[in-house]
């Protein structure tokens, strides 16, 4: 028997068991990891267009999702890290769901959403055909230590590339990558009035956030109207109306667009025909039906991030949840809350998680009001369930609380299940 199927027996054996159990989706991952390192490299290299990586600070998975289903709308069958488990555990636990008993990947290219650090040392055993690098934003410096740590992350991931980096070149420590690589460098951006609209943390402080406009973009994000979007390919306005929201996911779909084009750039209009059905990922506006009415469930991450959120989601007219934890895959040093402005928000109906009673005080310094603050989330969701049952609802929510949230959502009405 071949190292490559006792690996693969072993390996969807842990799966089973772990699902079994409840278990977490990266633990046969690790226990691969263990027993053959070289499982994920050896398996990968089946594929006859090689492997994408997608990385950065802001914007992984939802990118990653559209760029998977833009590729798979020219018939290309994708492999890729579902579950948004964006460790090398999660990719190798990803494998043993698409292998077959043999341990052959049916698949033509991988699409896989990786974190900073983690795509470090993933590129050194698989160098990456294309990457995209999305943003370096100030978040989980706990893990990372500043952010200049994080931007010379990314820029091991461009070195190792080996035909074409793709790179937003608004992003300043993003565009000063592309001297160091010998791939080719490829850009997106968007004009000054819309970045102006989704300033980073460098802008607020400088007063910065001009567009890159001496660079050639090859897809151009120049028009936002709610989901609406239009994007300069090739000199040429197209304008196409989406399933995603929030601004910043907009920006995420010029990037999906970019890469896609670099793979195959004859499919320009079928990857445009195709981005208008694309739903947001789980937990990044990802809207969920109970009782006839819409719960919109928004990821924030960092004080960027929560400040595009609210300028996308705080107009509509809805109750609104806030759930804030501070575990590990949340960043343990939430002091960014206090960089957002939330005075946009006249009342939140209720302030959950770990970290509740620090959210609140956040709030009451921006005059917010608040109907109740409840640390458990089961209960919260309950109250604010039963309070606003009439009504549109949004829930403000950090990683952690959001995969929660979810779990608890889906044993009151249909969730989509992340394999």
């Amino acid at each position: 028997m071949s190292r490559q199927r006792l690996s693969t027996m072993i390996g969807k054996g842990v799966k089973k068991m772990a699902r079994l159990r409840g278990g977490g989706s990266a633990l046969p991952g690790l226990v691969i990891e263990n027993i053959d390192p070289n499982f994920m490299q050896r398996t990968l290299s089946q594929l006859p267009h090689g492997v994408v990586v997608i990385s950065g600070t802001n914007g992984k998975t939802t990118t990653t999702k559209i760029v998977v289903e833009l590729l798979e709308s020219i018939g290309l069958k994708v492999f890729t890290n579902r579950t948004g488990s964006n460790f090398s555990r999660g990719v190798i636990a990803a494998l043993l769901d698409a292998v077959d008993i043999h341990g052959k990947l049916h698949a033509d290219i991988a699409v896989l959403e990786l974190d900073e650090a983690w795509a470090v040392k993933f590129v050194e055993k698989v160098p990456p055909r294309f990457s995209l690098l999305l943003n370096v934003m100030r978040d989980q410096l706990d893990r990372f230590g500043e952010i200049d740590t994080t931007a010379k992350m990314l820029e091991k991931i461009a070195m190792a590339t080996t035909e074409a980096v793709v790179m937003n070149r608004d992003d300043q420590r993003i565009f000063a990558i592309h001297k160091q690589i010998a791939a080719k460098p490829v850009f997106f951006g968007a004009t000054t009035e819309l970045l102006e609209l989704m300033p980073t943390d460098d802008h607020l402080k400088s007063g910065g956030g001009k567009a890159n406009s001496k660079v050639h973009a090859d897809v151009l994000l120049t028009k936002i109207d709610s989901q609406q979007a239009t994007f300069k390919i090739n000199d040429t306005p197209s304008t196409v109306k989406t399933q995603l929201t929030g601004v910043y996911n907009l920006l995420n779909a010029a990037a999906a667009l970019t890469l896609v084009r670099c793979i195959s750039d004859s499919h320009t209009e079928q990857f445009l025909t195709a981005l208008q059905t694309i739903q947001p990922a789980f937990g990044r506006g990802e809207t969920i039906m109970i009782d006839g009415k819409p719960i919109e469930l928004i990821l924030v991450k960092n004080p960027s991030g929560f400040r595009l959120a609210l300028l996308s989601f705080a107009k509509k007219s809805a109750a609104r949840m806030i759930a804030i934890n501070d575990n590990y895959a949340d960043g343990r040093d939430m002091s960014w809350l206090w960089d957002v402005d939330f005075s946009m928000l006249k009342s939140v109906a209720m302030v959950s998680g770990v970290r509740a009673y620090g959210m609140a005080l956040r709030l009451q310094y921006d005059d917010v009001k608040m109907k109740h603050v409840e640390q458990r989330l089961d209960k919260a969701l309950d109250i604010f369930l039963a309070e606003n049952k009439d009504m549109p609802k949004q829930i403000f929510c950090s990683y952690t609380a959001m995969l929660t949230l979810r779990t608890l959502l889906s044993k009151k009405t249909k969730v989509e299940k992340i394999r």
